[in-house]
């Protein structure tokens, strides 16, 4: 495939080695000293593009592949409140939308072992669950796209809680997610459920961007001549 990579930073440098390990082609790099680049991208020179830009620039960068009918892959976070009206606009524009907050084959499998807990855990409303997550100091979205995806999974199972918010609570109605940004931290999530007696911990640490990076390829091999919106669920089977 030729896949042209919009944001070019630590992560698209490590998906553009695994890219080339696979047999592709890197048909562009958009960062933002070339972002007029962006404009000659096209299905002529790309088969796919993946995104991992920044929040600010994510939703202009989907709408204008998207209406070139060229098939998209993003893990950019931070701009999550248009997700539907841009999974729409790639029906409408009969292309291909990939969306995750997380490429990695183990958090994906830790999302589903944090709703089976929550299942669990909602028959004994004495344990308080919270929930921290701790990133890189470049990262600017807080909370973090992953954090929200074990947030909704929590809130759908432990009816206890009604919302989340991203800073200390004492409202037994709110899930408390503090964010933290150390330097070198690729991704810790952690979620526990206390009471007076004990808690429970469950928690997925990133060794490095490799998994996140290999995911993210994988999904663009598999949305390649595809139509329609497509998440992580649809590329592992879970």
């Amino acid at each position: 495939m030729k896949i042209a990579l919009v944001g070019y930073g630590k992560m698209g440098k490590e998906i553009e080695t695994i890219a080339i390990e696979r047999g592709h082609q890197i048909s562009f790099r958009i960062s933002k000293e070339n972002q007029q680049e962006l404009q000659n991208i096209n299905t002529a020179n790309t088969d796919v593009a993946i995104e991992f830009s920044q929040p600010e620039s994510a939703y202009e960068n989907l709408k204008f592949l998207l209406a070139k009918q060229i098939p998209v892959v993003c893990g950019t976070t931070g701009w999550l409140e248009k997700q539907a009206e841009i999974e729409n606009f790639a029906l409408e524009n009969e292309t291909a939308f990939f969306y995750a907050s997380n490429f990695s084959l183990g958090v994906n499998l830790f999302f589903r072992l944090n709703e089976f807990l929550a299942k669990m855990m909602n028959t004994f409303p004495q344990y308080q669950v919270t929930m921290e997550e701790i990133h890189h100091t470049e990262k600017k979205d807080a909370p973090s796209g992953t954090a929200i995806t074990l947030a909704k999974g929590i809130l759908a199972n432990y009816t206890h809680k009604k919302t989340w918010v991203n800073h200390h609570s004492d409202n037994t109605d709110e899930l408390e997610i503090i964010s933290k940004r150390e330097p070198h931290v690729p991704g810790t999530h952690t979620i526990t459920y206390s009471s007076a007696e004990d808690y429970i911990e469950i928690k997925h640490e990133a060794r490095n961007r490799k998994g996140f990076a290999l995911g993210a390829v994988l999904a663009a091999e598999f949305v390649q001549g595809k139509k329609g919106v497509f998440g992580m669920n649809d590329l592992i089977h879970l």
